[in-house]
């Protein structure tokens, strides 16, 4: 990735003067592509939940109403701001500006959260992060990955080279393969049941 000042002010930029810069909370495709996400994970209630590039912090608010605690973090200032702003009356939220190249919070989380992030990061320091995230994660900890597979002119790395790291990445089991012409999903584990196993009805 660029630079930690560049970083910023690259993100900063997209993000100056305007509260929802990629239309996540009006646009069908984002509110679906969300929806589909939380769906998607294996647990009801979420523990403790690091996600990583929160931008204005909507998907932070509905990772939320699921979480007993969230950190959400983002290398934009005008990004943190803004979240901070929207999640301010969640007593169990933070957000903090936060360069992931250069480590992670410190602290044992049940769920990372790695949303239209990877690609920006080249392919060594994708595999850096996530050792980095095999690391904070609880026994049972699961990490979920969603990525637009379109190449942008910024990307390093397109969606599904990302999602190849997800999901070949030690000791894990997909638990969920989601792919369409527009984005792909995994959500991958330490703990191999199936929703029906984890709730009892096999």
């Amino acid at each position: 990735m660029i630079a930690l000042d560049a970083a910023e002010a690259h993100f900063d930029a997209r993000h100056e003067g305007k509260g929802d810069p990629w239309g996540l909370e009006r646009r069908w495709y984002e509110i679906r592509k969300r929806r589909i996400l939380l769906a998607s994970l294996p647990e009801e209630r979420l523990g403790r939940v690091l996600e990583i590039g929160c931008s204005v912090g909507i998907s932070t608010l509905d990772l939320a109403e699921r979480s007993d605690s969230i950190l959400a973090v983002d290398v934009s200032g005008e990004a943190v701001r803004t979240a901070r702003e929207r999640l301010a009356a969640v007593s169990h939220a933070r957000v903090e500006r936060w360069d992931v190249t250069d480590g992670l919070p410190e602290g044992e989380f049940d769920l990372v959260v790695l949303s239209e992030v990877g690609y920006y990061l080249s392919l060594e320091s994708l595999g850096v992060l996530l050792e980095r995230a095999r690391g904070i994660l609880s026994a049972t900890g699961t990490i979920a990955a969603c990525h637009w597979r379109p190449v942008e002119g910024d990307f390093l790395q397109s969606g599904d080279d990302v999602h190849r790291a997800v999901t070949e990445l030690d000791g894990f089991t997909t638990l969920v393969h989601h792919v369409e012409a527009d984005f792909v999903l995994d959500v991958v584990g330490r703990d191999q049941r199936s929703v029906a196993e984890r709730t009892e009805l096999r």
